[in-house]
């Protein structure tokens, strides 16, 4: 890379000379201008086009089998879904998402404006450590927060030690195991995502806005309701839109907890009552759900484009508001609840377990359960950073309405909750490995079993569709950052197509692949829906390891297994709070 800079540092310059002006640059090369309009159309890279659709056809192939399965399979459980399960789960799920987003939002917009328009103790501090939650998935959360608040836990040992009660019957305490439950470790660990969104709506625009409002006469609260909330309005739509699907997504917690969604619906039907056509069609009407949040999302994302501003040195240097008296204190006690909560409690809760269990880090059943991990979360990282570099190049090198809807397919496999997935990947492949073992069973007389749903390949290809837009969004930003006249200047001076993406590009993007690969590697170690579901026999990650335990009621046997998940799922916490920390 350094190399390439040397070679190639006066290029840009020149070509900006050459190109002095305008935002539509206009050469005075005719073979420029070909070159260039072969770009714009994606002409000069025929095959980029085909690889882009065939990305998408990745994501789109689990869609489709669902709904044919669906459509196919008949209407023998169709009565009993929905007199039996569809209605209470649907009520359950609305539930759920609508008291998660209350609360989520309430947390991660009040924590967002103080850390951005108050100054009090530990504000730098926490508005860095408000982002740690994130590290902790939900089914861990929840086992810890089970822990806390069962009858034999530090909560209501303590209440019977203050108060003298002997059983429990001689007081109440709200249990855990409910919906209230759920929500309350849901909203601990998903209000970074307002809190994230807001933040950066509110130092970018907020506090210039709340300063001129101040000079005008109104007041904190009155510049809070009537200026910043509607500013960030498109903030919050879109870090709600995010909340509601990690809500649609999670299986462990809601298990654990008791409670009764179309996710767990879902997982009941399949492998409980054996009625796989009955899971499709509960996951069909879990389709309607992500497709509407989606549409929510785009429309919050259209609106944010038009309102949204670049920093400016008049961002960074308006004056925050000054908390006194009982208001600072306040303030911080507001802001260090939600750390305690979402992450103080679980890596307390699980870590203090695991140093009780350190033997357990060379066990073979733990030793196993990391190996694969690491497999599955590498080669899932491998897959989608090379899908999503194809779609991000595929968008850079010419914009199209193919190349376009490609990209849009290929995003809407995150929203998709893991246990649909499941179903969907599951399904063609089955019909693959007996298409296979047919023909080789016919022409060489021999069975090849099961290749692809008998390995890990399911859950690679799950986790795959399921990250492949964090993979392609984090590499599209990275080629934001390249200026296309590295592209034209590389080309004018010969090189061709590949040559430019080999030797200029591709070293440019090495800080944005290792990023998006981490990224989807430390997602796929978290993920429990879709690999709880797809793992072959004998076949354990950290997450189904945990999960296994914690069905058993061993939660404390597993513990080692979820430190290490939380200190994986930490690292790129960290890196987003060390940027937060170079920002005002």
């Amino acid at each position: 890379m350094l190399t390439w800079g040397r070679q190639f540092a006066g290029i840009p310059t020149a070509i900006s000379c050459r190109f002095s002006g305008s935002d539509r640059l206009q050469s005075t090369s005719q073979s420029l201008k070909r070159r260039r309009a072969g770009a714009r159309t994606g002409l000069s890279h025929p095959l980029l086009a085909v690889w882009a659709g065939g990305a998408s056809l990745i994501v789109l192939m689990p869609i489709l089998a669902i709904t044919w399965l669906a459509v196919s399979g008949g209407g023998a459980d169709w009565p009993h879904l929905m007199q039996n399960v569809i209605p209470r789960a649907t009520i359950r799920t609305l539930l759920l998402i609508t008291f998660t987003g209350a609360a989520t939002a309430i947390v991660g917009i009040v924590t967002a404006w103080l850390v951005a328009s108050c100054e009090f103790p530990l504000r730098r501090f926490l508005s860095a450590a408000l982002v740690l939650p994130l590290a902790i998935p939900a089914y861990l959360a929840a086992y810890a927060f089970g822990e806390l608040f069962t009858f034999t836990g530090p909560v209501q040992g303590l209440i019977r030690v203050v108060f003298g009660f002997k059983t429990s019957r001689d007081y109440w305490f709200p249990d855990i195991r409910s919906l209230g439950g759920a929500v309350l470790v849901l909203s601990s660990v998903l209000y970074p995502y307002i809190y994230l969104a807001c933040r950066s709506m509110f130092l970018m625009q907020g506090r210039a806005a709340a300063d001129v409002a101040r000079t005008l006469g109104a007041g904190p609260l009155k510049v809070f309701f009537r200026i910043q909330i509607p500013m960030a309005r498109p903030a919050i739509m879109i870090g709600l839109t995010l909340v509601a699907m990690e809500t649609l997504n999670d299986i462990g917690a809601v298990e654990f907890l008791g409670v009764q969604t179309l996710t767990f619906s879902i997982f009941d039907t399949w492998l409980n009552r054996g009625s796989l056509a009955g899971a499709a069609q509960i996951a069909c009407i879990m389709l309607v759900f992500v497709i509407g949040l989606m549409m929510i999302e785009r429309a919050a994302r259209r609106r944010q484009r038009f309102s949204s501003q670049k920093t400016t040195s008049a961002v960074h240097d308006a004056s925050r508001l000054s908390l006194s008296g009982w208001r600072k204190w306040a303030a911080t006690i507001a802001c260090l609840l939600p750390v305690l909560s979402g992450f103080a409690v679980p890596v307390v809760i699980l870590g203090n377990y695991a140093l009780k269990r350190l033997d357990q880090f060379v066990e073979p059943r733990l030793l196993n359960a990391l190996f694969h991990s690491i497999l599955v979360s590498g080669s899932t990282a491998l897959v989608a950073v090379l899908l999503g570099f194809t779609l991000a190049y595929a968008a850079r090198t010419g914009r199209s309405r193919f190349t376009d809807a490609a990209g849009r397919l290929a995003s809407f496999g995150y929203g998709v909750p893991g246990t649909v997935l499941a179903i969907g990947v599951l399904f063609p492949l089955a019909a693959l490995d007996n298409w296979v073992d047919a023909g080789f069973r016919s022409t060489f007389g021999i069975s090849t079993g099961l290749l692809m749903t008998g390995t890990g390949f399911a859950i690679i290809y799950a986790c795959t569709v399921r990250f492949l837009t964090m993979a392609e969004g984090t590499l599209e930003a990275g080629f934001q950052k390249l200026s296309p006249h590295l592209d034209m200047a590389a080309r004018a001076l010969g090189r061709t197509g590949g040559q430019t993406l080999r030797t200029v590009l591709l070293p440019m993007m090495r800080p944005a692949v290792l990023t998006a690969a981490l990224l989807v590697f430390i997602e796929t170690m978290k993920e429990l829906s879709a690999t709880i579901m797809l793992r072959p026999f004998n076949f354990n990650t950290l997450a189904t390891l945990v999960y296994e335990d914690a069905s058993r009621a061993k939660v404390e046997d597993a513990s080692v297994a979820a430190m290490i998940i939380i200190f994986a799922g930490m690292i790129p916490v960290i890196l987003v709070s060390r940027s937060m920390e170079r920002r005002p």
